[in-house]
């Protein structure tokens, strides 16, 4: 990875829909990207196929979040290149809504929240040093998802998330443990509760760091992008009929470029350095829809929990 003068952005799951055209995107806008994947031959192919591969303008670095050690082992490669770091884009995600028992990570975590949260949780703390010494306005953005928050439409549909007391991160959340309130294996719960992990995370890391270090640290919910290959775990049929709903009956279908436009404004745009906010463009889509700052869920804005699961999760992956 060679020495350069661009901005940097590392992006978590760049290799596939909204991280790869969040690459595009950014890449497009004089960014150097490092595209942080667990697949190196398929981010190379993904980065071909959008044109982003003329040099210059991106690396490929190996990242699996499901793997502390791997997180550990990416920020040193990082570091070892010498660059500097203006923006850290989480947005790698796992959902798996038809396993019948949990898969696990390396260190015997259940596999979707250690992806989703855990992982990301070390690698934002870890990377807050790199962040800090950028000379521009440093960014960190975790995506959100509209299915985190029961108050809205889209985050209606059961399973609804529920961290409970963080019962099953104290007990170490590893076999027989793989939910995080500590009740049985559900899949899809595990997702969303992931993601309120990821929106709490957000907003533990403005309380703690926006003042002393003038990192804006944010959130956004792109829009439904039905055709990402986060649903490519799910049943055929739904695979199929997500998009044509979302697109004709909801309103709430959003492009893989639009939703990667969204995420690089996001990352660079003088406007969206608000600190602690949650943007969203809306679940009725207009085409020059205009962002705004989302409440979140009501979970996901609770500070004692946010307190909870920050010592629970700093202990878990070994930075306590």
């Amino acid at each position: 990875m060679e020495q350069h003068h661009k901005p940097t952005v590392i992006i978590t799951g760049a290799s596939s829909g909204v991280g790869l055209y969040a690459a595009k995107a950014l890449a497009e806008r004089g960014w150097y990207v490092v595209m942080a994947c667990r697949d190196i031959a398929k981010a190379q192919l993904a980065a071909q196929s959008v044109g982003i591969a003329h040099q210059g303008s991106y690396t490929i670095m190996h990242i699996d979040l499901g793997s502390m050690e791997s997180v550990r082992q990416f920020v040193k490669n990082f570091r070892a290149s010498g660059n500097s770091l203006d923006a850290l884009v989480c947005n790698a995600a796992i959902y798996m809504p038809l396993i019948k028992e949990p898969l696990r990570s390396p260190e015997g975590f259940e596999l979707s929240v250690a992806t989703n949260h855990l992982g990301h949780f070390l690698l934002c703390n870890l990377m807050l040093e790199d962040l800090k010494k950028s000379s521009s306005d440093p960014r960190l953005v975790i995506l959100g998802t509209v299915t985190h928050n029961p108050d809205e439409l889209g985050g209606k549909i059961p399973p609804r998330p529920d961290l409970g007391d963080f019962q099953g991160f104290a007990e170490g959340f590893k076999e027989p443990i793989s939910m995080i309130d500590g009740k049985k294996f559900e899949p899809v719960k595990a997702y969303k509760d992931s993601k309120v992990c990821n929106v709490l995370t957000m907003r533990e890391l403005h309380e703690r760091y926006h003042e002393s270090t003038g990192i804006a640290f944010s959130s956004l919910y792109p829009g439904c992008v039905a055709e990402t290959p986060l649903f490519r775990n799910h049943y055929p049929l739904f695979q199929k009929i997500f998009p044509l709903f979302q697109k004709y009956i909801t309103g709430g279908y959003v492009s893989q470029e639009l939703a990667g436009e969204r995420v690089a404004a996001v990352v660079a745009d003088p406007e969206y350095n608000q600190s602690g906010a949650y943007w969203s463009w809306g679940n009725r889509q207009k085409k020059d829809g205009k962002s705004f700052v989302q409440k979140v869920s009501p979970q996901a804005r609770d500070d004692e929990k946010g307190d909870r699961m920050w010592e629970l999760s700093a202990k878990l992956v070994g930075l306590a």
